[in-house]
């Protein structure tokens, strides 16, 4: 009896330690859904914000082309 007990023993051990692998495997595919996720949010915010605070800054030099280029076309 005791070889069967000892058998048995092996046999949940060795479930254990896979139950603990699926476990850190499913924990890391949670973790780079979730930071996809985060990461397809996140770029296009990031885009945005940058365009919005640099396109402020560009627009100034584009308004004054278009003045100068409004002034050259109603003279000429």
């Amino acid at each position: 009896m005791p070889v069967l007990e000892l058998m048995i023993l092996i046999a949940f051990c060795g479930f254990f330690f896979k139950a603990v692998g699926l476990a850190f495997r499913m924990a890391w595919g949670i973790a780079k859904i979730v930071a996809s996720l985060l990461f397809a949010v996140a770029v296009p915010l990031f885009i945005g914000c940058l365009m919005f605070a640099g396109g402020l800054l560009l627009l100034i030099p584009l308004v004054l082309v278009a003045i100068a280029f409004g002034i050259v076309k109603a003279f000429c």
